[in-house]
């Protein structure tokens, strides 16, 4: 055991935690922002309910994050100071802008969207919501851009006297293609996840009336004063779902073209694929042997990889084993092939979650057809609940094949891993700030999940009383968060 191994099960560790909250955030901002504008258009209570509802559970997330994600920004220097040493002056670019821009339009309009009830007028309020929504998805391309150079470096040039990579381009580094590729996958399944948040949420509290009543022949839950406001904001969840799935499915693939031209290894190591072949099969499960570099059991698609790959069937696809001697050729002697069972396992789980996610939402939107009908099937209630910690772990594995399908570079072709570590870091500073970070993060995941649950349970009645006209600004009462 060495430091490198530590400072990268830290980092791993911190990063994971602190993407647990980011899509939520993303996704949760933007379905906050509908339902306040169909009560701003509408002027029905219950979307008024859910705006704040659902309001509070992204603030309490958003909190989160922001402490996660500064935490996590701190190893750049603890543990890994060569790295930043090297591409500081082309990574720092993006994340100032985010922190200058992004942010700094996030947290300040998330300031007067929470203390803006009752002080600003409706549509000013309004506007205060979207513009938070606008830069967290401003604040997510950023960090993605500069996530996306370590995959696919552009629009730098290396200093031969300080030995560190310096910007001259930074439009070329904000319109890298694997940045918008990058984006609109990430953001996507953030979409998805927050959608089927929502939907969770609905899901519970609409399982519980219809666990303790009668549903009757048209599948509509007991009366109560929740009932359309939770069976509004699911439709909402649901298809939210639906068409961030679509969007991420076709990312998904244009991802699997430029890793063919950028990251080969990665997508050879996704795969199992060992040896270079024209019509390669895509493979749905495999037992390989790293030893002996093959497959001894590979159960596959024929051509289906090289058309994902190439969008051609008889297409050519690098294999690991063809790769590793041209690396080795042009890099020098080492091992470039990645954790092989890691990065094909994290493949799959991240598609397979992704799409039970999906496919909850497609049989939801077909049950609640028509006006008044709620989902009469009970097993729907628990998919529906099951579906957001399946979209949470598709984002942990989709980040884990981000980042360990790039090993063993942390800028590819251009700096080890191995050389990014901090040299005068030793095994026991980074057992003991992994010990802490992992003790303390523990304690904010149990107050996280209190906060949610207890404001779950509670329900949206104590947050809006019943208005007789929500039209009437005058009788909007003072919320407080």
């Amino acid at each position: 055991m060495e430091a490198l191994d530590l400072a990268r099960w830290q980092f791993g560790v911190t990063t994971i935690y602190h993407f647990l909250f980011v899509p939520l955030t993303i996704g949760l901002s933007f379905i906050v922002a509908i339902l306040q504008t169909f009560w701003y258009r509408t002027g029905r209570h219950e979307y008024l309910q859910a705006t704040q509802f659902f309001g509070k559970l992204f603030l309490i997330n958003f909190a989160m994050g922001v402490v996660t994600g500064i935490v996590q920004e701190f190893q750049f220097g603890m543990n890994w100071s060569e790295y930043s040493r090297f591409v500081g002056d082309v990574f720092g670019a993006p994340l100032a802008m985010e922190a200058l821009l992004a942010f700094f339009l996030e947290s300040t309009f998330i300031g007067l969207w929470i203390f803006g009830w009752h002080r600003l007028p409706r549509g000013v309020h309004l506007a205060c919501i979207w513009l938070v929504a606008i830069g967290t998805n401003l604040s997510a391309y950023f960090i993605l851009a500069a996530n996306a150079w370590m995959r696919n470096p552009v629009g730098y040039e290396i200093n031969e006297e300080t030995g560190r990579a310096e910007l001259n381009d930074i439009w070329a580094v904000l319109t890298n293609d694997q940045a918008w590729s990058t984006y609109i996958h990430t953001v996507g399944a953030a979409f998805i996840t927050a959608g089927l948040f929502v939907v969770a949420v609905c899901a519970f509290k609409l399982w519980r009336d219809i666990k303790h009543g009668d549903t009757g022949e048209t599948g509509v839950a007991p009366s109560t004063s929740e009932r359309a406001l939770f069976r509004g904001a699911m439709k909402v969840g649901l298809v939210v779902v639906l068409v961030a799935g679509a969007f991420t499915v076709l990312s998904g693939d244009n991802q699997a073209k430029l890793a063919a031209e950028f990251e080969p290894m990665k997508l050879a190591a996704a795969e199992a694929l060992w040896d270079t072949e024209e019509g390669a099969p895509f493979s749905t499960f495999a037992v390989g042997d790293t030893e002996a570099r093959h497959n001894p059991i590979d159960v596959t698609i024929p051509n289906v990889l090289s058309f994902l790959a190439t969008g051609h069937f008889d297409g050519e696809v690098h294999g690991m084993n063809d790769l590793q001697e041209a690396y080795e050729e042009y890099y020098g002697p080492g091992n470039y092939i990645p954790n092989v069972f890691v990065v094909y396992w994290s493949f799959r789980l991240m598609m397979g979650l992704g799409m039970f996610g999906v496919a909850v939402a497609a049989v939801g939107l077909l049950f609640m057809r028509g006006r008044e009908r709620l989902p009469r099937h009970r097993w729907f209630y628990y998919a529906a609940m099951a579906a957001l910690p399946a979209a949470l772990l598709a984002n942990i594995f989709g980040w884990v094949l981000t980042e360990m399908g790039r090993q063993p570079w942390t800028v590819h072709g251009e700096l080890l891993t191995a050389e990014s570590v901090s040299p005068g870091v030793d095994l026991a500073t980074v057992a003991t700030s992994l010990a802490v970070f992992t003790a303390v993060y523990g304690v904010l995941f149990v107050v996280e999940v209190g906060l949610l649950w207890k404001y779950v349970k509670k329900g949206p009645t104590h947050l809006v009383p019943d208005l007789k006209d929500d039209k009437d600004e005058s009788a909007l009462p003072h919320f407080s968060y």
